[in-house]
């Protein structure tokens, strides 16, 4: 179970770079692309897990890691569905891009720039289904937590089956 929902994090990442930005010509904002990054903390605590392939109390070791990873990520997506949603008076202009922020503030500095937003962050080019692509972030991110919830909890997704007696 894990390996899958492993190779459902890395095919959404893949799906963002290969379509949406390649194909689709949509360069990603600072916000999808910390959106990127907590696909990719969500996908490695996944796959270290599948290979792992630990017992009860490490299955609730990833649960939680998983469940935090997921969390956080659905917090950008949330902050970015907010800038989307919010007139274009209230966020910023277009600033200068996350790469430019990384070199020449410092990491506070950037951080705090890239959750301020800008008017790439705020501008909606693409939706599926009436959703934006921080809509369908927070999705999966919640999708992803609700799953690391479980296992953290019980050490597995679904209760085992009682044995009979006979």
């Amino acid at each position: 179970m894990n390996g899958l929902a492993a190779a459902t994090s890395i095919s959404l990442i893949l799906l963002a770079i290969l379509y949406l930005q390649n194909t689709l010509g949509l360069p990603p904002c600072p916000l999808c692309i910390f959106q990127r990054i907590g696909f990719m903390a969500v996908a490695l605590v996944l796959l270290i897990a599948a290979l792992h392939g630990p017992g009860t109390r490490g299955v609730r070791v990833y649960g939680g890691l998983l469940l935090v990873a997921g969390l956080v990520g659905a917090g950008v997506a949330l902050r970015h569905l907010w800038l989307q949603w919010s007139p274009p008076t209230t966020v910023a202009a277009c600033g200068p891009g996350l790469q430019f922020m990384l070199d020449n503030y410092a990491l506070s500095d950037a951080l705090n720039a890239v959750f301020q937003g800008s008017g790439d962050c705020s501008d909606q080019h693409w939706s599926f289904l009436g959703f934006s692509i921080p809509g369908w972030s927070l999705i999966w991110f919640m999708l992803f937590s609700a799953y690391g919830a479980l296992l953290a909890l019980w050490g597995h997704v679904v209760p085992p089956a009682r044995q009979r007696s006979d």
